[in-house]
Parts: structure tokens; sequence; C-alpha cells
């Protein structure tokens, strides 16, 4: 007898090593060789470390503060942490769980009102229950566990490179504002020298009152840009300090540069090198993982499954005797659907939909990525002509005020047209403070959608 009992364990354990179901297996992509006309490289800009792009002191100051202190981004940590916990819980599923008891207990009994008597009994037990893994529904629950916490990694650190650039492209904003708000003042003041000329030139007869009168407005026009440039800069502080988990204060930073020179080329890597670099795309497949094995797992909720239980120790009426008196209890308890109306396979088949969205989801996420990389190389390509282009604006500008300016003072032209060259130097300069910006920015989403700013 024992031995068939041990042949039928063995059976069941050997049971316990199949597993059925689909295998994950990576979702075939028909991408692209290359992004537009860059050549194949195996190098990437994305593998330059964040600080090494971001040179300037202040914005390495601001980013770290972020990723320290950033609420999201302690929320996600949390997360992981707590994914990383569930993990183990399930993964104990797969071993013995072993309690032990140990008891004392009097019963009295009195049948039929004249036999009244003590029913003593003492043990000390251990109980030990193991559930088989005989199709694999563990396993493919642990598979799910196992991706759904790498999934939160991914996730983890896609919000970090997120951030990065956040940061980034914020106070590149926010010095671009500064500069904004310093050509400002800069035309406030050369207005009220304009202010005072026409006075000059109205009062002397040179003038007509009109050109003195567009001349206070001018000046009027362009002091109303002073406060709300302040406003806005004092909210871009404000975005950039709750990035990073700080309370209102002033942001240290650097003056607007005007030698930012961007490289010819960069190297950009494979369209398919994305689907490692981006945490966003490695997050979206984990997830894929997670749906796959979801679908074996109600596969083999369909099947039967087995739990055994056994109870060892010791147990007897008198105390003196309980280590003299063993006893063990051996059984298998056989948990099989038998009917429910189809619901087992209607789980299945609703898992199997799930899945088919998270394909779908993948494939939308790569195709995103590689958007974002073909986007940001167009900017990047035409960003230097803009810049040029609004540098050549600004200097021209320059020359035909100064020369306007010089042609109202000897009496050839009025002051309409010394205003409205006045008005295109200053637009010009302000495109030209963007185009700045933007070149900057550029370089911050290229470096984001080749997947940068994540790996430390």
């Amino acid at each position: 007898m024992k031995r068939y009992t041990l042949l039928i364990l063995l059976s069941l354990i050997f049971l316990s090593s199949c597993k059925i179901g689909k295998k994950y297996t990576k979702t075939e992509l028909d991408m692209p060789k290359m992004f537009l006309n860059y050549t194949d490289d195996s190098t990437c800009w994305a593998d330059v470390k964040w600080w090494e792009i971001y040179a300037d002191t202040n914005l390495q100051n601001l980013i770290h503060s972020t990723l320290e202190n950033n609420k999201d981004m302690k929320i996600a940590t949390a997360k992981v942490k707590e994914l990383a916990a569930k993990k183990k819980i399930n993964y104990a599923d797969f071993f013995p769980a072993v309690n032990a008891k140990g008891y004392a207990q009097n019963e009295g009994l009195n049948y039929g009102g004249d036999d009244y008597g003590n029913d003593f009994e003492f043990g000390v037990k251990a109980n030990i229950s193991w559930e088989l893994d005989l199709w694999g529904n563990l396993r493919w629950a642990n598979e799910a566990n196992i991706a759904e916490y790498l999934s939160s990694i991914e996730g983890q650190r896609a919000l970090m490179m997120s951030l990065v650039a956040e940061v980034a492209e914020n106070y590149f904003e926010l010095v671009a504002l500064d500069n904004e708000l310093t050509i400002v003042r800069q035309t406030l003041k050369a207005r009220e020298e304009g202010v005072k000329l026409a006075k000059i030139r109205f009062e002397g007869s040179l003038t007509s009152e009109t050109s003195y009168q567009q001349a206070q407005l001018e000046y009027a026009k362009t002091a109303t840009l002073i406060p709300d440039l302040e406003k806005k800069i004092t909210i871009k502080e404000n975005e950039i300090l709750s990035l990073s988990g700080s309370y209102p204060k002033r942001i240290e930073r650097v003056e607007a540069q005007k030698n930012l020179t961007l490289p010819d080329s960069i190297p950009v890597g494979l369209p398919s090198d994305l689907l490692e670099r981006r945490p966003d795309v490695r997050m979206a497949e984990q997830q894929l993982i997670v749906a796959n094995a979801k679908v074996g797992l109600t596969y083999t909720n369909m099947f039967p499954r087995i739990a055994l239980t056994t109870d060892l120790g010791f147990e007897t009426d008198e105390f003196a005797t309980i280590l003299s008196s063993p006893m063990f209890f051996i059984g298998a308890n056989l948990l099989s659907p038998v009917f429910n109306m189809g619901k087992n396979r209607a789980k299945y088949k609703a898992q199997i939909a799930v899945y088919e969205q998270e394909c779908y989801r993948y494939e939308k996420t790569v195709m995103s990525a590689f958007y974002d990389v073909m986007n940001a190389l167009v900017e990047f390509d035409k960003i230097k002509e803009i810049y040029e282009a609004r540098l050549l604006l600004q200097q021209s500008a320059k020359v035909t005020m100064d020369l306007a300016q010089l042609q109202y003072i000897n009496g050839v032209i009025g002051y309409l047209d010394v205003l409205d060259a006045q008005r295109n130097y200053f637009d010009a300069q302000i495109s030209l403070s963007n185009a700045y910006r933007d070149k900057q920015i550029t370089m911050v989403k290229l470096y984001k959608a080749l997947g940068g700013g994540w790996n430390e």
C-alpha cells in the first residue's frame, strides 16, 4: 500500500512539471531599416549620460533634485517595491505551506444524563499543504507577476526620461523668457529716448503732435509687456520647482547664450534599437507578456487542480504519553470545474481579447516612438536654417533701424517710419531669441525621442 501511495505521489509530481499554453514570442515588426537619410550606425546619441548633454550646473542641480524629490517619481518607486513584494508572495505558492499548532482540550460528556465524563486530548501537530502545479497555472501566474514587476521598473525609467526632458525644456524656456524681458527693457529705454526726442522736435515745430503722441503710445505699449513677462517667468519657475518637489523660490540660472552650435549630424542608431532603448516601449512589451501569461493562466484554470495535505505529530488523551503517541494523516483534494455555465471558457476568450489589445497597444507604442524620432530629426535638420535666417533678419533690422533714426534726425523721413523700423527690430530680436531657445529644446526632444535620459 505504501508503495502504491509513493508511486501516485511521484506521478503527480511528474505531472506538475507540465505547462500547457502558448509561450510568449517576441512580436515581429516590419520597421524601416533607417531614419530618413541617416546612415546605418551602431552608436546612438541616447547612450550619452544626461549630465554630459546638459552641462549647465544649475540645470543639473534641478534635474537631480527632481529625480530625488518629484512626487510621481516617489510613487513609481513605491510601486516597484510593492510589485517586488507581490512577486515574492506568488513565488512562495510553489512550495508547501507548513503550519504548526499545539493544543490541550477537555470535552465534558453526559450521555442520558447519568454518565458524565471528561474526555481529555493533547496534541502537537504540523500541517503541510501543497498545491501541485499540474498544468502550469502557478507558473503562468508567476510569469505574469514577474512581468508586472519588470513593467513597473520600465515605467519608472520612462518617467525618469520624461522628467529629465521636461525639466531641461522648462529651464531653457525660463532662460529665454529672461532674455525676452531684457530685450523689452532695452526697447523700453530706447522708446523713452524716442519720446524725449519727439517732444523736443514737436516743441520746436519740427514735427507734428501726431508723431509725439505716437511715440508716447509705443512707449506705453512696450511698458505693458514687462509685467506680463514677469508673470510668465514666475509661473515658469513655479512649474520647475513643482517638478523638483520644492516650494517657491528663485531659481538660479545662466543668462541666455548665443553660441550654441548644433552638430551637422547626430548618431541615431537603427529604428529597431528603439525596442531596447525606449523604456516606454519595453514597458509595453512587459504588459504584453503579462497578458500572454494570463491567457495561459485562464486556460489552465479549466483543468482539475490537486492539493495535497498532510498532518504529522503527536496526539493522546494523557499528556505524559504524548511523545509515544505519533500520528499522521495524508490526503489529496481534487478541485475540478464540473458545471459553471461556461464561465471559465468565457474568461479564457476574454483574456485572449485582452492579449490582442496589448499586441496592438505595443505596436502603437513602437510606431509612436519611431515618429517621435522622425519629427525630432526634422526639427533638428531645419532649426539651424531657421536660426540662421532669423539671425540675418535681426542684423538687417538693426541696420535699418539705425539708418531710420539717422534719417529722422536729419529730417529725411517722418517719425512713423522710425517706429516701423523699431518695431521690426524688436520683433526680429524676439524671434531670434525664440529660435535660440528652439535650438536647445530641439536637442532635448531628440535626446528623449532616442531614449536618452534614464540610464545612470
